[in-house]
């Protein structure tokens, strides 16, 4: 069993220290902001940060403060001592990403008062110091070894991003939109909710029996809307797909159907097709992350060329842009951040990073390769010698391949408890795309992106991101 044990007043001798490193995220900002109440911008708000003296978010002054106290109460001395007074001079601020090391030494013995004053020091990777201060306690007596307590795994979920997403589109005019093939709660119930929530007008589009018996099957009222009966899904997807092209409906919803099958009519002649390469973008609200993080292509385009993604890198801009996110930074991946003529990958980061250069990318800053911690790691690039805008703040990852970004996108969905609205984009209509396991929150967050996209008409949405 692990323990935790002290060193009693008379076993400490002047010169003696402990430390403790830790590293600071975000979650580690937003957890201290919860216990303290201290919701300060500077902490909080990445915007207003940016923009103060310190160019990005900080550390609480007295979150390093209270990493002191821990080391004081577990090794040095540890159980049993008691805090009499610290003092603090705040010397640079805490990043994140920063690997503080904080170190306590003994200074002073009061063999009267069994009172101890000791040095206290915090320092950053690079040894910068960022306090300095001394801690006076009262030392134990007393030997003291118990067993170490377990703390209890605490996970903050927010979803700032999406509610933003939403709040934005329902003041939006709600799309009519056509619903393919919804033989299944799920199909039904996030269309049926993204019309409550004000954001479409759906026509149901399918086998008119399979879609009563999904609905009676989960008690849900189809009432309020159309439906146009077709044979089976491909019928269905045809069907889609001139309604578009006939002009009564402003998007697409995937039901219960493959994708492949969806979009077979949408990519064929005389489909939705535009001059632009159809891509998927995901939308991401990732609690660990500061801001909406945008993952394409995982849906459509298996190995894409390098033609296919100048367009993929510009449908993925030109939807940040519609949610009010001016230059989106972009970060094209590979497994390594340098150029290596065998790895295709590096090839086409830094031809695209080129493109951007000559215009033939509009609208966002690239860099590429990045791997995938110095897109999202400031403290990751630095570490490498990293010196870009992109690296460690970006907005748009661009994966090198559909297998790539799919895998990406399903990480973070399930180990990071990320949710991502999606919408394939490039055809003359926003497509809707979910998977049949997504929640309708997901799918509700899906049709406010084709929502938003619709009425930007090359303006962006304000207030969406």
């Amino acid at each position: 069993m692990d323990t935790i044990e002290n060193r009693t007043f008379d076993t400490i001798q002047i010169g003696d220290s402990a430390y403790l490193r830790r590293r600071l995220t975000m979650e580690d900002i937003k957890l201290f902001a919860v216990i303290s109440g201290d919701a300060n911008p500077a902490h909080m708000d990445e915007d207003y940060a940016r923009s103060s003296r310190f160019h990005e978010i900080i550390a609480h002054g007295m979150w390093s403060g209270a990493l002191i106290s821990a080391v004081l109460g577990m090794q040095l001395p540890g159980p049993g001592t008691i805090y009499l007074s610290q003092s603090l001079r705040f010397l640079r601020p805490v990043h994140i990403g920063d690997l503080l090391t904080v170190t306590v030494t003994a200074k002073t013995k009061d063999p009267a008062t069994h009172r101890i004053i000791f040095d206290c020091q915090c320092a950053n990777q690079d040894g910068e110091v960022s306090i300095t201060g001394e801690a006076e306690v009262l030392a134990p007596t007393e030997k003291v070894r118990r067993p170490r307590s377990v703390l209890p795994q605490v996970h903050l979920v927010e979803r700032v991003h999406l509610h933003r997403l939403l709040e934005a589109a329902q003041a939006l005019k709600p799309i009519t939109t056509v619903v393919v093939h919804p033989v299944d709660r799920q199909a039904l119930l996030g269309a049926i909710a993204a019309a409550e929530a004000g954001l479409i007008h759906p026509i149901f589009v399918g086998p008119e029996a399979k879609i009563r018996a999904a609905a009676e099957a989960n008690e849900l009222d189809l009432a309020p809307y159309p439906i146009i009966s077709t044979e089976h899904s491909h019928a269905a997807a045809a069907a889609a797909v001139a309604m578009v092209r006939g002009g009564d409906a402003e998007a697409i919803m995937k039901g219960s159907l493959h994708t492949e099958e969806l979009m077979k009519p949408v990519v064929a002649d005389g489909g939705l097709r535009t001059g632009r390469r159809m891509s998927h973008v995901f939308v991401f609200d990732v609690p660990t992350y500061p801001r909406p993080l945008f993952i394409t292509d995982a849906a459509i385009n298996l190995y894409p060329t390098l033609d296919d993604k100048r367009d993929i890198v510009q449908n993925a801009i030109d939807l940040a842009g519609a949610l009010g996110i001016e230059m989106p930074k972009v970060a094209i991946l590979s497994a390594v951040e340098t150029v290596i003529g065998k790895l295709q990958s590096t090839l086409e980061a830094a031809a695209l990073c080129k493109m951007a250069d000559r215009g033939q990318i509009t609208g966002g800053v690239l860099d590429g390769p990045l791997a995938f911690d110095d897109a999202i790691s400031e403290a990751a690039a630095r570490s490498k010698g990293i010196t870009s805008p992109v690296a460690g703040h970006a907005d748009i990852l661009v994966a090198p391949d559909l297998e790539s970004a799919t895998l990406l996108a399903k990480q973070l969905e399930y180990l990071a408890d990320a949710q991502g609205a999606g919408v394939v984009l490039g055809a003359r209509v926003p497509i809707i795309l979910t998977n049949r396991a997504d929640e309708p929150i997901i799918r509700i967050a899906s049709c406010a992106l084709a929502v938003i996209q619709i009425h930007r008409k090359m303006q962006p949405v304000a207030g969406a991101l």
